[in-house]
């Protein structure tokens, strides 16, 4: 077996197995280099495979981790990001970045919540989080601990919604959220723009930005009559 191919697969056997989890640190190239005797080229052709194949993660000056596999939701939910990344078996974090009073504009009607934070995944940004709260519709937001829980788990657990829409677009991140995100600014991320209602009145409007590596959303329809 050329060392390559031997690379490759033995790196992806220890991520198959679960032995190397995802985030996980891959050995340096000149690590792997001198552990099979080969030049450093060579690895970093294996590396390069296993990269294109979803495995791996390369990043710049940081070196090569064990890529985190994409949370899938469907696109006729409204999810819980704490839910879909815990059943992952990764640990979740809401980190609370802002939270004021707020005029939302055209977004909602009366007082409203801003708030702002990023959701964790396995000790990772996953989604930065930008939310609106009417709270004209839920007055008791304004005394939710919104530091221990994040907005759209502690909505989901108290107020019922009736109609959703989503807006979904392809973007680049501006330099700032590509830092949070540990991604380039030319990087693809998928941009999630929902506004929720509750008998027809606006309850919140959040926009959520993920890597475009690590979040899918997905439907399953039948074929009409």
């Amino acid at each position: 077996m050329n060392p390559a191919r031997r690379i490759r697969e033995e790196i992806a056997a220890s991520i198959q197995s679960g032995e190397w989890r995802p985030g996980d640190r891959v050995p340096t190239e000149q690590e792997l280099a001198a552990r099979y005797g080969c030049a450093r080229a060579t690895v970093s052709k294996a590396l390069g495979e296993l990269a294109a194949s979803g495995l791996v993660e390369r990043r710049r000056k940081a070196g090569t981790f064990v890529a985190h596999p994409p949370v899938h939701s469907a696109v006729m939910t409204v999810p819980d990001l704490a839910e879909l990344i815990a059943a992952r078996g990764e640990a979740y974090r809401w980190e609370l970045a802002s939270l004021e009073a707020a005029d939302a504009g055209d977004d909602l009607a009366g007082p409203a919540l801003r708030i702002e934070g990023v959701h964790m995944a396995a000790g990772e940004a996953f989604a930065l989080e930008r939310r609106f709260i009417a709270l004209g519709e839920v007055p008791e937001a304004a005394d939710a601990d919104f530091a221990r829980v994040a907005p759209g788990t502690w909505l989901l657990g108290h107020i019922p919604w009736t109609q959703a829409r989503h807006v979904i677009r392809a973007v680049n991140p501006t330099r700032k959220e590509a830092a949070l995100l540990t991604t380039g600014v030319g990087a693809a991320c998928l941009e999630l723009d929902r506004t929720t209602w509750r008998a027809g009145r606006v309850v919140t409007h959040v926009r959520q930005l993920f890597r475009g590596d690590r979040f899918d959303l997905v439907a399953e329809f039948n074929a009409g009559p």
